[in-house]
C-alpha cells in the first residue's frame, strides 16, 4: 500500500553528476606505466567491493596494482586516488537546479553508487545534498544497485512503501532492479523528458511498479 507520498529517488552519475572525465583512466594507466585498456579492466573489475564499501581506497588500490603486478607504496595510491576521485567530480548544474526546485512537490533523495572516500569528497564540494531528503551512498550503506538491499535501505530510511518512489537511474539494470522491489521508475535520458515524466507521476494516482522503461532500450553503462 502507498502511504500517498511523492519521492523522487535519484541515481548520482549519468543523471545529476557526470560520468568520469575523458581521458581519466589514460592518465592513471601513465601514471602506472601501464596499457590503458590491461588499467581498465583492473580497475574495473576490482571496483565492485570498494563501490559496496567492502574495501577501503588503499584496500581497493593495492588489489589494482597487484592484478598488474606492479609494486604497491602509498605516495602511488594516495595519487590514484585523488585523480579518481577529481575524474568523478563533475555536475550538471542545470540538473542539479530541477532537483533542488522537484523539492516544493515532492520528496527528493539520493542512491548512488560510490565508494565511501568519493562520497566524503562529493559532500564537502556540493552543499545541495544536505537539503536532499534522503542521501544513501553504497560505500556508506555497504551495498551496491542492483541489489535488492540499497532499495530496501531508502524504503526503510524514509519510512515510506515502495510504491511512494519513482526511481530514476541511466541504467536499465537498476530501474529494472528498483522495479522489482515494488517501486515506480523511469530510464534517464534527458532532463527534459524526465520533468514531463515527473508532472504525470506526481498529479496521478500511480499502479503498483510502473514502469517507465521503453520496450526495447538499451542501458547506458558506466
Amino acid at each position: 500500500m502507498s502511504t500517498d507520498r511523492n519521492i523522487v529517488l535519484f541515481d548520482l552519475f549519468g543523471v545529476i553528476a557526470r560520468h568520469q572525465r575523458p581521458g581519466a583512466l589514460k592518465k592513471m594507466a601513465a601514471r602506472c606505466h601501464a596499457p590503458t585498456d590491461t588499467f581498465t579492466t583492473a580497475y574495473w573489475a576490482c571496483r565492485p567491493p570498494y563501490d559496496a564499501g567492502r574495501q577501503s581506497a588503499p584496500e581497493y588500490w593495492t588489489a589494482v596494482l597487484r592484478r598488474l603486478s606492479l609494486s604497491v607504496d602509498a605516495d602511488t595510491i594516495e595519487e590514484l586516488r585523488l585523480t579518481d576521485i577529481d575524474s568523478w567530480s563533475r555536475v550538471d548544474d542545470q540538473m542539479i537546479a530541477y532537483v533542488q526546485s522537484l523539492r516544493e512537490v515532492a520528496e527528493v533523495a539520493l542512491l548512488s553508487n560510490i565508494p565511501s572516500d568519493h562520497a566524503d569528497a562529493f559532500l564537502a564540494a556540493q552543499p545541495w545534498l544536505h537539503n536532499l531528503d534522503h542521501v544513501a551512498f553504497s560505500g556508506k550503506i555497504k551495498v551496491a544497485k542492483p541489489t535488492p538491499a540499497a532499495f530496501h535501505h531508502c524504503i526503510v530510511a524514509m519510512r515510506a512503501a515502495p510504491t511512494d518512489f519513482l526511481f530514476v537511474d541511466d541504467r536499465e539494470e537498476n530501474v529494472r532492479a528498483a522495479l522489482a522491489t515494488g517501486m515506480n521508475g523511469h530510464l534517464f535520458t534527458d532532463r527534459d523528458e524526465l520533468a514531463a515524466v515527473i508532472d504525470t507521476w506526481s498529479t496521478t494516482q500511480r499502479p503498483r511498479g510502473n514502469d517507465t522503461l521503453p520496450e526495447t532500450g538499451s542501458a547506458c553503462l558506466t
